[in-house]
């Protein structure tokens, strides 16, 4: 990754987490305080309910006049009783704790509950139950909590790399193709930019302009005003179009001679059969849409080898002897950028540009190739099947 994308990178991991971890966090301590508070509810229940019965024995005992005896508790609990003079009666109570009302205290290391219920019967006002079940509980809970939250925190940020990454893998494709595009339009921008200052350096130095050098100067900036149009159509800029009834066939032969110098510079032979027939688009687009077909056919087919165009009953048919197309790579030569070989250079937008169009067009396309024996393109301009592509 470069500094870009690893800031990127970094960014959305980092807020990720960040976030994950804010409502991992609020979580925790919701359900932390609402165990909490479930088992301050239940430690009070259960002290209230020894309580009572320590209180119905003392009330049992004087109304019956008998030895009071209380009843067995658990072992961490612990029972006083406090008379009407505030002294301790029976069993023992911390020596910081002196209660004056009927209240449950919790305390670090326990929990207290003062009752009243023994209504001053055999001269009891308080029953003080004392446990330690309850700060206990909340230790383990807090552990509990502490122990799951690491154990989310650790997944969340093992998933928050994961979906980084996922996040960033369509940003890095994207970028090594854009630093793909810029690269390979470079290169080919300096190949007739170069033909261009070599042929003006040699017509200089002659003191003469001969057919040779002409021609390399006109294919040189045609190859220029190819690269510009295509950019140009790529564009993000929305331009008006300007559709009109056409003679297509008239629009294929300014298109094939425009690229004679071209073939003939390949030596390759261009055949056209053609027929009128009228469809209405914009004429700019049309050229483009057979300049992109004409020009990669030139650019893939071997030196002496030639090319057949046909157009009938509507029916584009463009056919060359070149290298051909693996059926691997076939289902993707109309991806943007998209580059399966490097013999003839480009940079991958060509056909993504002829696709386009035919879409917008509702213009039928169909490619059948075969590796090393040539490439076949079919355009049907009679029906809207714009939405097809058919590949063989």
């Amino acid at each position: 990754m470069n500094s870009l994308e690893k800031k990127s990178f970094y960014s959305f991991l980092l807020l990720y987490i960040i976030s994950s971890l804010l409502f991992i966090l609020l979580s925790a301590y919701w359900y932390y305080s609402a165990q909490k508070s479930m088992l301050e509810s239940n430690e009070y229940y259960r002290l209230q309910h020894i309580a009572d019965t320590v209180s119905s024995e003392i009330i049992n005992a004087h109304m019956k006049r008998k030895e009071l005896i209380l009843p067995k508790s658990d072992a961490e609990v612990s029972v006083a009783l406090i008379d009407v003079n505030a002294k301790v009666t029976h069993g023992a109570i911390a020596e910081d704790f002196s209660p004056k009302k009927a209240e449950f205290v919790k305390r670090e290391e326990y929990s207290v509950l003062v009752s009243d219920t023994p209504q001053q019967h055999l001269d009891i006002r308080f029953v003080v139950v004392r446990s330690t079940a309850l700060p206990e509980q909340i230790k383990e809970l807090k552990q509990s909590v502490l122990g799951v939250v690491s154990l989310v925190v650790a997944i969340m940020i093992s998933l928050s790399w994961i979906f980084s990454k996922l996040f960033m893998r369509p940003l890095h494709q994207k970028i090594e193709q854009i630093e793909g595009f810029v690269h390979d339009t470079a290169h080919e921008l300096n190949t007739p930019i170069t033909a261009l200052s070599m042929s003006v350096s040699r017509a200089l130095k002659k003191g003469a302009y001969d057919e040779k050098i002409l021609k390399n100067i006109s294919i040189s900036t045609k190859q220029l005003f190819d690269i510009y149009t295509a950019l140009a159509y790529l564009s993000f800029e929305s331009k008006e179009e300007r559709t009109s009834a056409l003679e297509i066939s008239r629009v294929l032969k300014k298109s094939v001679a425009y690229y004679k110098e071209l073939s003939e510079s390949k030596k390759v032979s261009i055949s056209v059969e053609a027929e009128a027939f009228m469809f209405e688009m914009d004429e700019a687009k049309l050229s483009m849409l057979f300049g992109n077909l004409i020009s990669n056919a030139i650019k893939y087919s071997l030196p002496n080898s030639s090319i057949q165009i046909t157009l009938k009953a509507g029916v584009f048919t463009i056919e060359d002897q070149g290298i051909g197309i693996d059926k691997e790579s076939l289902g993707k030569i109309f991806e943007r950028y998209s580059r399966k070989t490097d013999y003839a250079g480009g940079f991958g937008i060509g056909l993504s540009i002829v696709r386009k169009i035919c879409l917008e067009q509702k213009i039928g396309l169909q490619v059948s190739s075969e590796k090393n024996k040539g490439s076949c393109f079919v355009l049907s301009f009679r029906d809207a099947l714009g939405d097809r592509l058919n590949i063989e």
